[in-house]
């Protein structure tokens, strides 16, 4: 695997190969992301393939006149053929500039910034992984896929700006079957491995397991004190996140959260929700070559900041915070609340235990109204007890009463939750959320 220091260094020649090339008035915008990655598949506890994947590749973007183009390039690790495909990457873009209109919200960030932020936790060995989950999966039917490894993001312009980012991570997402059909679906991801850590998390999703060889306990459409676990919250914010902070959408007038914007609706005062990108593996500079910084999206129940791209800095004469095109958050945290996990059956009492969401989607977006289905390991509980697996079940509700006048408590506990995307490449979007103990919740079928 190459260094950190290597892939910095071939970096930089790339942007100075890229330099000496360039013709005036050209001005660029050069991006990398490379990873090296340990992929493992579990299917009945076992291992059922496991590979590597090291890739890097460059976003080449080129400005002339106010016209611009990108190109997509894979790097192969030679330093003279990654000249090469750059050299003539710059000369296709040439050709096309020709071709296109002036785009009237091109916004280039003219400062020469700088930025470097190289998280190296150790990670542990692969085999040290998965002799642990075979460990604890004697016995069970687990599927489930582990992903690992330093993923490396740079940023280089012709304006002299300069950023450098690379984060190791690891995620094990998988799920234990009970022998009826029904499953328990989990995740234990972050930067540091601990055995510990991951044994109380297998253990939970155990002990889940065991409650789902109950008979099943079907619901009537009603409203219900519950539950939401972290991966249950994720899910109900991703659907938020969907151009409720984006600036494009809420100057637009379609944002989800619109109404939080303007005043008319607000969040319990125990919800404050940050996009915070110091710590996270997210990079500190956009695709864009704006510098990214925390931003308090909402504080204390009340809109905070939005995301704001370069071009709806241009269209609606705002100032440019690094967000990307679409203006979703990739590295959010939840203040934590006060109450225990210890605690969460006993004060809940007699509701619903929500460990996950599925197929979300909006009933009534203007009122931040989301449907979606229960799925894995929900629960009923009785006087703070846990008495059977509940049927698959609709809710219908909104996001103001969930997340507002019905939240009682968030627990003092989070839980980092990784995206488990490889598409192209391995993600870096991530979230740190605590449960949420709601005192309705409305089940509709």
């Amino acid at each position: 695997m190459a260094t950190v220091m290597s892939q910095v260094e071939q970096f930089k020649a790339l942007v100075a190969c890229l330099r000496t090339a360039l013709r005036e008035p050209e001005q660029f915008t050069l991006g990398y992301a490379a990873e090296s990655s340990a992929f493992v598949r579990f299917n009945h506890a076992k291992v059922r393939q496991a590979g590597q994947v090291q890739q890097a590749c460059l976003d080449l973007k080129l400005i002339n006149n106010g016209r611009h183009a990108d190109l997509r390039i894979t790097l192969a690790g030679d330093p003279e053929v990654d000249a090469q495909r750059l050299t003539e990457g710059l000369q296709q873009l040439r050709d096309t500039l020709p071709l296109l209109p002036q785009d009237p919200y091109l916004l280039l960030n003219h400062n020469g910034w700088q930025s470097k932020n190289v998280q190296a936790h150790p990670l542990p060995e692969t085999e040290h992984v998965v002799a642990a989950i075979a460990r604890a999966a004697e016995g069970l039917d687990l599927v489930g896929f582990y992903a690992a490894g330093p993923i490396s993001r740079g940023f280089a312009s012709s304006a002299g700006a300069f950023g450098w980012h690379q984060a190791n991570s690891f995620n094990f997402d998988f799920s234990l079957f009970h022998a009826n059909g029904q499953a328990v679906k989990a995740s234990y991801a972050g930067h540091a491995w601990s055995d510990e850590g991951f044994a109380q998390r297998f253990q939970q999703a155990r002990e889940q397991l065991a409650f789902l060889g109950r008979p099943l306990r079907t619901l009537a459409p009603g409203q219900y004190r519950a539950y939401l676990a972290p991966a249950a919250l994720d899910e109900i914010l991703g659907m938020l996140c969907w151009g409720g902070f984006s600036a494009q959408s809420i100057a637009s007038k379609n944002s989800p959260l619109q109404r939080l914007y303007a005043g008319d609706n607000r969040f319990s005062p125990l919800l404050s929700l940050d996009e915070k990108v110091s710590g996270s593996l997210s990079p500190a500079f956009s695709d864009e070559g704006y510098p990214r910084s925390d931003l308090a999206l909402i504080v204390a129940g009340n809109a905070g900041e939005r995301l704001v791209s370069s071009r709806s800095a241009a269209e609606y004469g705002l100032s440019a915070n690094g967000a990307a095109n679409g203006e979703s958050p990739n590295a959010l945290n939840m203040a934590a609340g006060t109450l225990p996990d210890a605690e969460i059956l006993k004060q809940l009492g007699t509701g619903l235990y929500i460990s996950n969401l599925w197929y979300l989607n909006y009933s009534d977006q203007p009122a931040a109204r989301l449907t979606g289905m229960t799925r894995f390991a929900t629960f009923w509980v009785e006087n703070g007890e846990i008495q059977a697996p509940v049927s698959t079940m609709r809710f219908d509700d909104s996001a103001y009463s969930l997340l507002g006048s019905q939240l009682e408590a968030l627990t003092r506990e989070r839980e980092l939750i990784l995206s488990a995307s490889t598409y192209d490449q391995r993600a870096t979007a991530s979230a740190l959320l605590p449960g949420a103990l709601v005192s309705r919740l409305t089940l509709t079928l």
